[in-house]
C-alpha cells in the first residue's frame, strides 16, 4: 500500500537559515502522526512544503503517491488544511463559508449542499448555519475550520496547532472529532500540537522536530520507554549544586532546567531518602520533590534540552526568518 505522505531528504533553506534539514518519514493512510517540536523547529516549513505552500529546497515529498513540486493542484485536490491563524471570513455564515469553500473545489451544488449538512451535523453546528462567524467561540471557529477542510473529502487533512487557545473541555471535544475522521472516514491526519496530553492521546507515531531534523520517531509509548525507569522532579534554588551532588552511579540522567533538577533512575520512591540524605549532608535546600512515570514531556525535554512550551527563538531570529521567508 503506498504511503499517504514519504518525504525523502526533504529540505528547506531561507538564505543562511536551513528550515528543514533533510528529513526523511513515511505515514500511512489512516495513522494520525504527531510533528512536535520548539517553536521554529521547523514543524509549520514541513507542512508548507508538504501542502504545496512553499517549495523545496532539494530532496523530495508525495502526498498519496502525488509529487509535491511536479503536481501541486494534484496534491492540492487531495489535502485539506486547518492552520494556526483562522482563515475563516467572518461576516459569512457557517453555510456561506462552508458553501463558497465548495464552490472554490467545483464541487457540484446538490452535492455540495449534502456534504456541507452532513459536516456541520458532524462538528454539531447545524443549528448554528445560518449564524455570522463573527458571533462565534474560538471552538465552534475551530470546529467549523476542520469541517470545512473535510468538504472536499480530502485523504490528507493537516492541522497545524488545531486546538491553541481553546479551553480543556473545548479541546477534548475536538480531540474526539479528530479520533473519529482517522477512525471512520480513513483520513490521514498529520497534527502538530503544543499539548503533550493530545500527542500522547492521539498519535499513532510522533516524529520529534529540532533544528529542523528528526531526531526521535516511535510511537508515544516507546518514546517513553525509552527514557526507562522512573523521573525525580526536585525544585531548588540550588540546581547546579544539586546536579553536581547527584551525579551518582545508580542515577542515569541528571538535567537542570529552569529552576529544577530532572532525574532519571530505577525505583526512584526507594532511592528518595538516599537523595534527600546526600542533598541534606551538602546542606543543599530543597523546595520540593515529585516522583511519576515518563511523560511525553520527559521525552521531549530529553531529546531537544527544553520543554515544548518554550519560546526558543528570539525576536530578533524570528523576524529574520519572516523576512527571509518574504523575501525567497
Amino acid at each position: 500500500m503506498t504511503a499517504a505522505i514519504h518525504t525523502a531528504d526533504l529540505t528547506r533553506r531561507f538564505g543562511d537559515l536551513v528550515a528543514v534539514d533533510r528529513i526523511n518519514f513515511d505515514i500511512e493512510q489512516g495513522e494520525i502522526f504527531g510533528l512536535l517540536g520548539p517553536n521554529g523547529a521547523g514543524k509549520t516549513t514541513t507542512i508548507s512544503m508538504l501542502s504545496t505552500l512553499l517549495e523545496p529546497t532539494s530532496g523530495t515529498a508525495t502526498v498519496m503517491g502525488i509529487d509535491v513540486t511536479r503536481d501541486q493542484d494534484g496534491v492540492r485536490k487531495a489535502i485539506g488544511i486547518v492552520f494556526q491563524d483562522q482563515s475563516l471570513d467572518e461576516e459569512l455564515t457557517a453555510w456561506e463559508n462552508m458553501d463558497f469553500h465548495g464552490r472554490l473545489y467545483r464541487i457540484p451544488k446538490d452535492v455540495r449542499e449534502q456534504r456541507t449538512e452532513e459536516l456541520l451535523r458532524l462538528v454539531e453546528l447545524y443549528d448554528r448555519r445560518n449564524d455570522i462567524v463573527k458571533t462565534f467561540s474560538g471552538g465552534m471557529r475551530r470546529r467549523l475550520e476542520i469541517a470545512r477542510g473535510l468538504l472536499h473529502h480530502p485523504q490528507v487533512l493537516f492541522l497545524d496547532e488545531p486546538t491553541l487557545g481553546l479551553d480543556p473541555q473545548t479541546r477534548n471535544h475536538l480531540w474526539t472529532y479528530i479520533e473519529t475522521l482517522a477512525k471512520e472516514k480513513n483520513i490521514t491526519i498529520i497534527l502538530t500540537t503544543h499539548y503533550m496530553e493530545e500527542a500522547d492521546r492521539l498519535c499513532s507515531r510522533i516524529a520529534i522536530i529540532d533544528h529542523g531534523k528528526v531526531i526521535a520517531l516511535d510511537t508515544p509509548a516507546r518514546l517513553k520507554d525509552s527514557i526507562g525507569g522512573d523521573v525525580l522532579t526536585l525544585r531548588s534554588p540550588e540546581t547546579e549544586k544539586v546536579a553536581t551532588t547527584l551525579a551518582v552511579p545508580w542515577i542515569k540522567r541528571v538535567e537542570t532546567h529552569d529552576g529544577e533538577v530532572i532525574l532519571t533512575l530505577e525505583n526512584a520512591e526507594q532511592r528518595l531518602s538516599q537523595i534527600v540524605t546526600l542533598l541534606n549532608e551538602q546542606k543543599i535546600p530543597i523546595t520540593s520533590i515529585s516522583v511519576h512515570k515518563p511523560t511525553l514531556e520527559d521525552v521531549f525535554l530529553s531529546f531537544t534540552g527544553k520543554t515544548i512550551r518554550e519560546e526558543d527563538i528570539s525576536r530578533r531570529d524570528a523576524m529574520r526568518m519572516h523576512f527571509r521567508m518574504m523575501r525567497h
